[in-house]
């Protein structure tokens, strides 16, 4: 049951559903968010606990809270009654049954004043092999394509392979945003804040996210992706993860990935720079460098997101607005060496990337060893 389940809902009111489940090791626990079609009705979220793992379950939940419809903040019914139809009243406990399986969530509900739902919510296919179409090419056709794209008009990040845009934090199978916010990052600045020559003041939207984007730097998983205004910078990142195996086999089936995001997708759909919201969202934010001497030799910039899928959000968020974000070049593994060698005649080498000595080294056993 753990992950992102969205979907719709249908009952005493129609709207989109969506469930995010964490495995607790004995039992599931997460929150989910009803985001009704009527704009008369509050947007609700609802935090849950099932008894334990099996594949039908039964609970009641009084952990109900309603969304803001202006802040998408968690707020309470008292602070927002005023903007909604006089004599409306909110659900305060809901008893909730389902069931299961690889495939497929069902929920059915009926709250404490007599509302009623149900769902059937499909699996995130986020784990599942990209089905992106991608442009196939070598590294001098690379140079060429990306050439016209100069300035900022478009976001670059490589993968050493041809997989789903997915999050570091989504591909440990967590979801609950909440739970991350609450637990792991609480616990993360207490202990960071003896390592790092700045305490970060995490009210502060600017050094919350720089924060988050320090962490994200150092290897622990996050809902951010890395991306850079570079197509050279991300070329680097997709070649890094490359073997020796790779490069001797030349087999013209083993490929890494380059994706491109064009700048409309800013303009065009709503940008939010939090974790934890109601809805689906995929941002693009800009973080200081505090304490991050990455940043800016990375020429990077981040997208934070609360979906598992990107690439289907993307993929819908395209078909409403007729337009294209989001593209893929797929360059042969095998080219790494003349790659990197025409990247390191660009001064893109691990150990300008990575200012430090984890760089240097790297720099220094590529051009060794």
């Amino acid at each position: 049951m753990n992950g992102q389940w969205i979907g719709f809902y249908t009952g005493t009111s129609d709207g989109m559903l969506m469930m995010n489940v964490d495995d607790r090791g004995s039992h599931f626990e997460g929150v989910g968010y009803l985001r009704p079609n009527d704009q008369k009705i509050p947007t609700t979220g609802v935090g849950f606990r099932t008894t334990n793992r099996d594949e039908t379950f039964r609970f009641e939940t009084s952990n109900l809270w309603a969304i803001h419809p202006i802040t998408g903040n968690a707020t309470g019914w008292e602070d927002i009654k005023s903007l909604y139809p006089d004599g409306f009243i909110p659900a305060e406990r809901a008893d909730v049954e389902g069931d299961w399986d690889v495939n497929r969530l069902r929920l059915s509900w009926r709250t404490n004043i007599g509302t009623v739902g149900s769902a059937s919510l499909p699996r995130s296919k986020a784990a599942e092999p990209s089905d992106l179409p991608a442009v196939q090419m070598r590294w001098a056709d690379f140079k060429q394509h990306v050439s016209p794209l100069s300035g900022k008009g478009h976001l670059f990040r490589g993968q050493s392979g041809p997989w789903r845009l997915r999050t570091a934090f989504h591909r440990t199978s967590r979801a609950d945003l909440l739970r991350f916010v609450n637990e792991d990052i609480r616990v993360l600045h207490r202990r960071l804040s003896l390592r790092t020559r700045h305490v970060f003041n995490l009210a502060n939207a600017d050094e919350n996210g720089a924060f988050f984007n320090l962490v994200q730097h150092h290897g622990y998983p996050t809902p951010l992706l890395d991306w850079s205004y570079s197509p050279f910078v991300a070329a680097f990142f997709a070649y890094r993860g490359v073997t020796k195996k790779h490069v001797a086999d030349k087999n013209p089936e083993d490929r890494v990935r380059i994706f491109t995001l064009d700048k409309r997708w800013r303009s065009d759909v709503n940008q939010i720079i939090a974790l934890e919201r109601a809805f689906p969202h995929f941002s693009v934010a800009e973080f200081i460098a505090i304490d991050n001497e990455r940043l800016i030799p990375q020429q990077s910039v981040s997208t934070i997101t609360n979906v598992d899928d990107i690439e289907s959000y993307v993929r819908t968020m395209e078909t409403s607005n007729k337009q294209s974000y989001l593209s893929a070049i797929d360059l042969p593994a095998c080219d790494r060496s003349e790659v990197y060698c025409e990247l390191a005649f660009m001064g893109i080498t691990a150990g300008a990337l990575f200012p430090g000595l984890d760089g240097a080294c790297e720099e220094l056993r590529e051009r060794n060893f």
